[in-house]
């Protein structure tokens, strides 16, 4: 599949408002790479649709995951414009990060298709804030704000975890990019305790561990076990099933990695 089949099959919430507009934005930048019809099913059968009413409905179950879908790699993209330059500089290693997801998702040739958007996004931004210092940031919290409206918590926190592994793939995660996921968080109304969390999922440290699970070295056992059953109910991979196997796949290395931050806890205190 092409980046352009899935940007302009794009549904549901991505219709409207801040997202909407950014989606405008990234059209044209795939129309300036020559893409035509992007809005064509791939096999050239058009729009009809002949079958009972079964059929009918399974159609529309997966016209409405592909939307969910859709959306949610597009809000990754949309975000990732803000995140990658939120220290000043776009990185060769992020860039190289999105690249890679679209590349398992969608094949080699969405690759650059999916570059021409994020450098689309970046003009965006550069063009706006010449004239508006803030705008694009502003337009950012527009857009977190309607995929806070519309994507469920599950979502809302796999979306955040890419984002913090595209800030952590050049080694370091700069304040401004840290200042920017927690501006992304709370405007998904995602707590900043969540992307803290997140941060130090890759740790090997007992005060990492503490900090995946969101508790201090003073909590109680029993402190200890509510916030990591929390914790993993909260990220179960289960929760996205039906954004994607990429998209699960991401999200059991996440609960792998927090049942490793656990056990050091647990080892620590003979639990």
């Amino acid at each position: 599949m092409s980046a352009g089949k899935w940007i302009g099959g794009i549904l549901g919430f991505m219709s409207g408002g801040a997202l909407g507009a950014l989606a405008g934005v990234a059209l044209g930048a795939l129309f300036d790479y020559g893409l035509k019809a992007v809005n064509k099913d791939e096999d050239g059968s058009g729009n009809g649709f002949t079958g009972g009413n079964a059929a009918w409905e399974q159609a529309e179950r997966q016209r409405y995951y592909e939307g969910q879908r859709n959306s949610f790699l597009f809000s990754l993209l949309v975000l990732a414009s803000y995140v990658i330059k939120a220290d000043g500089r776009v990185m060769h290693s992020e860039m190289e990060f999105v690249r890679s997801f679209l590349r398992r998702n969608f094949g080699e040739a969405a690759v650059e298709q999916g570059n021409a958007i994020l450098l689309r996004l970046f003009d965006e931004q550069k063009r706006m804030d010449a004239s508006r210092p803030g705008a694009f940031r502003n337009v950012i919290r527009e857009s977190c704000a309607q995929i806070a409206a519309n994507m469920d918590y599950a979502g809302r926190l796999q979306l955040l975890n890419f984002l913090v592994m595209i800030a952590q793939a050049d080694g370091n995660v700069a304040r401004g990019e840290v200042d920017a996921l927690k501006d992304v968080a709370r405007c998904m109304g995602v707590a900043d305790a969540d992307v803290d969390s997140m941060l130090k999922l890759s740790g090997g440290t007992l005060d990492d561990a503490y900090a995946v699970l969101g508790v201090s070295p003073e909590a109680t056992d029993d402190e200890v076990r509510a916030a990591y059953r929390k914790l993993a109910l909260k990220h179960h991979p289960d929760r996205v099933a039906a954004l994607g196997e990429d998209i699960r796949r991401a999200a059991e290395k996440k609960l792998q990695e927090i049942n490793e931050a656990k056990e050091r806890i647990y080892k620590a205190r003979g639990m």
